[in-house]
């Protein structure tokens, strides 16, 4: 798509605005930004990925309190599954941070689909999620990096603890990155909306 201007020449044509390309942001999304969108997703897959086995009847080395395998089943299983699929989906949304669609809502949304998303309507509820995800985290792991006394599950052997500690312990990332992340839309999107409703200063003469 080409925008035309007006010379005393003649007609003059160039790239439009990048605002005006479907797919594109209102403004640049910084290199770095958009690499931690990639990391956070990948931040919740091996947790993901150690509860489908679980999930299927292996017992991931877990015990109940007689030392015998932990094997679920039925619901319980299409709970786990249904887990590890959500937390995937959410950790996903980061991409709206440095996407498109996180500033004009897509146009198969009924009513709002086409118009522009207001900062704050991400911001907020993305603050709150990354606050809520390191109190989560901080605490669920407040005692595991030290000894394995603190896991949720007796585990038959140390070395199914220990990679239970490492399918899980990249969660404690997802509060952090998702708030840098949520700053970086907050710096990107709130500049241009103030410098398009501030006053056009006019030189004097």
């Amino acid at each position: 798509m080409h925008t035309t201007a007006q010379t005393g020449t003649g007609t003059v044509r160039g790239p439009a605005s990048p605002t005006r390309h479907r797919g594109r942001t209102e403004r640049p999304v910084p290199h770095w930004a958009n690499v931690i969108a990639h990391i956070i997703p990948l931040l919740t897959l091996p947790s993901g990925l150690w509860r489908v086995p679980f999930a299927f009847g292996h017992s991931m080395g877990t015990t109940d309190d007689d030392g015998r395998p932990i094997q679920v089943e039925g619901w319980e299983s299409v709970y786990i599954l249904g887990l590890s699929v959500f937390a995937e989906v959410v950790a996903l949304t980061a991409f709206g941070l440095v996407r498109a669609w996180g500033e004009v809502f897509p146009r198969w949304i009924p009513v709002i689909g086409g118009r522009r998303v207001p900062p704050m309507a991400a911001v907020i509820p993305a603050t709150l999620g990354s606050l809520a995800l390191i109190a989560i985290w901080t605490y669920g792991f407040r005692d595991v990096f030290f000894n394995f006394q603190g896991l949720p599950l007796p585990f038959s052997s140390d070395g199914w603890a220990a990679l239970m500690i490492a399918c899980y312990a990249p969660l404690n990332l997802w509060g952090p990155l998702l708030l840098v992340l949520t700053w970086a839309y907050y710096r990107r999107r709130v500049p241009a909306r103030r410098l398009r409703h501030a006053p056009s200063k006019q030189g004097h003469g």
